[in-house]
C-alpha cells in the first residue's frame, strides 16, 4: 500500500475503533435508569456497573505495551476489539446485575487493549512527518463520543430498548477487524524484555478488590462485612504492590516517579480532580431522570452540553496557557470547575432547561482546560526513554481515580437519600452528593500549588498557536 494510503488508513482504523468505546462508554450512563428498573434494582446500586468497566481500563493498560510487543500490534487490537463486541453481546443479553457487571468488566479489558496498542500502531505504521496528522485523528473521537453517545443512548431508550444501545458495536467491530486484517502490519518487537508479572498480580487484585468493595459498600449484592472485607484486602494488596515496587528493577508500576514534581502534580492532583469530573457522567443523568424526571432522550440532550463546551476550550487552551502558565491556570480553573460541578446540584423541578443547559456546558469548559494542562505537564521532565513506564503508571492511576469518583458519588448519594428519608430518589437528594464530588476539585489545589511558578514553562511557550 502506498505511504500516503497507509498514513491515512491506519489511524482512521484506529479512531473508528476508539470512537466505538467512546461512544459505548458515554451511551450507557444514560440508560442507567431504564437498567435499573429492568433488573429490580436501585438506580445508584449499577454504580458498580460503571466502576467494573473503568476496572477492567486500568488493571490491563499497563501490560498492553509488552502485549503487543510480545504477540504483534495487529494481533493484540483485533482480539481487543474482539473482546470489545463480545462484551456487548453479553451486556446486551444480561439479566441480572451480577452478570452485566461482569460484562461491562470484559468490555473493559478489550477496551484497555485497544487505546494504547492503537497508538503504537499508529507510531510504528506512519512516516514522522505524518505523525501530527495520524495523530490528529484520534482527537475526533474524543470530542464526538461525549456528544454522540448521550444523545444517541438517550433516544434509544426512550423510544426502543435499552438493550439495543450495545449492539451498535457490532457492525463497527466487526469491520473494524476485517480492516486491521487486511491494512495494519503485525509489527512487534524482537525481544520485549521480561514482564513484572507479580508486579501485576498484586496491582490488579488490589485495585479491584478496593474499588469493588467500595462499591458495593451499603449496596443491594452482598453484606457489608463481605464488601469490607473485600476493601480490607485489596488495601494489603496495594500495600504490598508498594513494598514490591522499591525492591523490583522494572516494577509494572513505577512509583518512583512520582518524585518528579510536575508528575506527582498532574497524575496525583490530577487524580484528585478527576475523581470529582469521573462521577459527574453517572450523576447528572441520574439526576435529570430520577430528580426532574425527564426522559432519557431530553437528559441526553441536555448531558451532550459539556462535551460542547469541551470542544470549545480546547480551542483556547494554548493560548490561556501560554499567558499564565501552568500553575496558575491549574489552581484558578481547579476551583472553577469545582463550582460548575457543584451548581449542578442546584438544579430543582421548574428550572428552564436553557439554564441547566448553560451550566452543564460550563460544567464541560472549565475541566477540559484542567485535562489539557494536566496532560500536557506530566511529561515535563521525564525523560524520552521513561515515557512508556510513566505512561502505564499515570493511566492506571487515572483510570482508578474515575472509577473512585463514581464510587464515591454513589455512596455521598445513597447517605444523602438516607438522610432524607425518602424511598426513592428525589431531586433533594442529589445537592449534597455534588457538592461532595465538586470539592475533590478543590483538593487538588494544594498539590499543584506546590509547583514553582515557572513549572513547564518550555511547554506552556510552546503551546501558542
Amino acid at each position: 500500500m502506498p505511504l500516503a494510503i497507509k498514513a491515512f488508513v491506519a489511524p482512521l482504523i484506529v479512531a473508528c475503533a476508539m470512537f466505538m468505546e467512546s461512544v459505548d462508554a458515554n451511551v450507557i450512563v444514560t440508560a442507567i435508569p431504564a437498567m435499573a428498573r429492568a433488573f429490580g434494582r436501585d438506580p445508584v446500586t449499577l454504580k458498580i456497573a460503571v466502576t467494573s468497566y473503568v476496572l477492567g481500563l486500568g488493571v490491563f493498560i499497563p501490560i498492553c505495551g509488552w502485549v503487543a510487543d510480545r504477540f504483534g500490534a495487529r494481533t493484540v487490537f483485533r482480539t481487543a476489539i474482539g473482546i470489545f463486541v463480545i462484551g456487548s453481546l453479553l451486556c446486551a443479553a444480561s439479566n441480572s446485575l451480577a452478570t452485566f457487571t461482569l460484562a461491562r468488566f470484559v468490555q473493559g479489558v478489550g477496551g484497555a487493549m485497544m487505546v494504547p496498542v492503537g497508538r503504537i500502531i499508529i507510531f510504528r505504521s506512519v512516516r514522522r512527518s505524518e505523525f501530527i496528522r495520524a495523530m490528529n485523528y484520534l482527537s475526533v473521537p474524543a470530542m464526538l463520543g461525549p456528544a454522540v453517545g448521550p444523545l444517541l443512548g438517550g433516544f434509544i431508550t426512550t423510544y426502543l430498548h435499552w438493550r439495543l444501545i450495545f449492539f451498535i458495536n457490532i457492525p463497527i467491530g466487526i469491520v473494524g477487524i476485517y480492516l486491521t486484517n487486511r491494512y495494519i502490519a503485525n509489527s512487534r518487537e524482537e525481544h520485549p524484555g521480561p514482564l513484572d508479572w507479580f508486579g501485576f498480580f498484586l496491582s490488579a487484585t488490589g485495585g479491584t478488590l478496593l474499588l469493588l468493595g467500595l462499591s458495593l459498600v451499603g449496596g443491594e449484592l452482598v453484606p457489608n462485612s463481605v464488601a469490607g472485607a473485600m476493601c480490607a484486602g485489596g488495601a494489603v494488596m496495594v500495600l504490598l504492590y508498594w513494598l514490591h515496587s522499591r525492591r523490583a528493577l522494572r516494577p509494572l508500576l513505577d512509583l518512583r516517579f512520582f518524585r518528579v514534581p510536575t508528575f506527582q502534580a498532574s497524575v496525583l492532583g490530577g487524580s484528585l480532580f478527576r475523581i470529582g469530573l469521573g462521577a459527574v457522567p453517572f450523576l447528572l443523568p441520574l439526576a435529570l431522570q430520577e430528580g426532574l424526571g425527564m426522559t432519557a432522550f431530553k437528559s441526553g440532550s441536555i448531558t451532550c452540553a459539556s462535551a460542547f463546551g469541551g470542544m470549545f476550550m480546547r480551542s483556547l487552551a494554548s493560548r490561556v496557557l501560554h499567558r499564565f502558565g501552568f500553575r496558575q491556570t491549574l489552581m484558578v480553573n481547579a476551583a472553577l470547575s469545582g463550582i460548575a460541578i457543584a451548581a449542578c446540584g442546584m438544579f430543582f423541578p421548574g428550572t428552564p432547561t436553557w439554564v441547566i443547559w448553560a451550566v452543564v456546558l460550563l460544567g464541560g469548559f472549565f475541566p477540559a482546560l484542567q485535562f489539557t494542562s494536566l496532560n500536557s505537564l506530566a511529561y515535563a521532565e521525564i525523560e524520552t526513554r521513561d515515557v512508556g513506564r510513566a505512561t502505564s503508571l499515570a493511566s492506571f492511576v487515572q483510570q482508578v481515580s474515575l472509577g473512585l469518583g463514581v464510587t464515591i458519588a454513589g455512596i455521598a448519594l445513597e447517605m444523602s437519600q438516607s438522610m432524607h428519608g425518602h424511598p426513592t430518589l428525589l431531586w433533594a437528594d442529589f445537592w449534597p452528593a455534588f457538592f461532595v464530588v465538586g470539592a475533590f476539585s478543590f483538593f487538588s489545589i494544594p498539590v499543584t500549588a506546590r509547583l514553582p511558578r515557572n513549572a513547564g514553562l518550555e511547554i506552556s511557550r510552546g503551546s501558542r498557536g
